[in-house]
């Protein structure tokens, strides 16, 4: 028997790694079978999966693998199926060179996204298609932001090093660096003292981007987990900064960060779609606004994302974008800046997003984003999932003109 630790580290390793290859461990799963299995029985069908992950992804002896998938059957109360899954991993052994074939010849199987997904990414990024897919299919990196108010990056790269670990930094972003190897939170040196925070390189982006200055007044609307308003505060730790997200308890998430980090914003819960419940009045000098979407740049970190987002998402989430984008520009001064931002790679969520709201407002205008890193687009900038060690993300910088 593993050890508890031990457990932990295969259930998540099983679980994220069938999520993230789910649409070719299932297109094999539906080959093999000659129907399908009934609803109340998708957690065999659920194992028979992980099992398929496990002779195809994992170093675990091929016999260990279909025993031990085997033996689960029965502990979930179905010994029925010991049988079914027990043959079906062992024909999956018998003939991998004819389900390797059947996956070349299949896009969905071979770059394990749904046909609606790919077609997406084609349409929008014709050039990156499958880039962007198989970018999604790699592992994270681990990214780390250096709390500027503590110390220098390359102070915290030797720290890291007293330590074990090696890491290297990350373009672009002064504060930045990425670990060779992902380790527990706990393992991180000065981690719960505030000397650093768990942040991608996109996300780190902002500070600059907003243009920022001292005493500034800044909403950072939907802020939850806040690393951006921390990240904000680091760089500039007198700003008035009121950190805004609809939900109460994720806002705890936000004061959680401050604390360890020793620093202090206004947390507000409300809808950002309906700022007349909750803004004082006074407009803001910058407004980041990272608004919800569909994640579709950030699904390497969340595997799920690809099975359970649905094209109808798609529509819904750009009228609540829409929506937030149009609330919150009559709250921002003249002269200031608002920074749309989201974790996707669909450009109606991105660039036909900025591209109506700038139609729709006389007094928008965009400030051009001009950087080695990412994609131009008709307004704003795209990196797409794995450049330059990034998630995906999407900027766009709107002033506001002065009356």
């Amino acid at each position: 028997m593993l050890p508890d630790s031990a457990q932990r580290s295969l259930a998540q390793e099983l679980s994220f790694g069938v999520l993230r290859w789910y649409f070719r461990l299932d297109g094999i799963a539906r080959l093999m079978m000659q129907r399908p299995l009934r609803r109340r029985d998708q957690d065999v069908y659920s194992l028979l999966l992980s099992g398929l992950y496990q002779l195809s992804f994992m170093d675990i002896p091929p016999h260990a693998a279909v025993h031990e998938t085997v033996q689960v059957t029965k502990e979930m109360g179905k010994p029925w199926a010991a049988k079914l899954v027990n043959a079906l991993l062992r024909s999956f052994q018998r003939q991998i060179p004819r389900f390797e074939s059947a996956v070349e010849k299949d896009e969905v199987m071979r770059l394990a996204h749904p046909r609606w997904l790919l077609d997406t990414f084609r349409r929008d990024w014709p050039d990156f298609c499958e880039r962007i897919a198989r970018a999604n299919n790699e592992r994270p990196p681990m990214s780390l932001r250096v709390n500027a108010l503590r110390m220098e990056r390359h102070d915290y790269m030797k720290v890291l090093s007293a330590a074990g670990l090696q890491a290297v930094p990350l373009p672009h972003v002064p504060c930045g660096l990425r670990l060779e190897k992902a380790v527990p939170v706990a393992l991180l040196p000065g981690f719960q003292a505030g000397d650093v925070s768990v942040q991608d390189g996109a996300a780190q982006l902002t500070g600059k981007l907003l243009q920022v200055r001292e005493g500034m007044r800044i909403l950072d609307a939907c802020a939850a987990p806040g690393g951006k308003t921390c990240q904000l505060l680091e760089q500039f730790p007198a700003l008035d900064i009121t950190a805004l997200d609809i939900d109460e308890n994720r806002l705890e998430r936000i004061a959680e960060n401050l604390r360890r980090l020793g620093l202090q914003a206004r947390l507000v819960a409300g809808d950002a779609a309906k700022p007349d419940g909750w803004w004082d009045g006074r407009l803001y000098d910058r407004i980041l606004l990272d608004v919800p979407c569909s994640a579709t740049g950030v699904i390497r970190r969340h595997p799920d994302i690809r099975v359970l987002r649905l094209p109808g998402d798609i529509e819904s989430l750009t009228g609540r974008q829409a929506g937030i984008l149009a609330a919150v520009w009559p709250l921002l001064a003249p002269g200031g800046i608002l920074l749309y931002v989201t974790c996707s790679v669909l450009k109606s969520e991105n660039t036909q997003q900025v591209s109506h709201h700038v139609d729709c407002k006389p007094d928008a205008e965009e400030l051009v984003i001009d950087s080695s890193w990412g994609h131009a687009c008709t307004f704003g900038r795209q990196i797409l999932p794995g450049e330059d060690d990034m998630d995906g993300f999407y900027f766009a910088c709107l002033k506001k003109r002065k009356c």
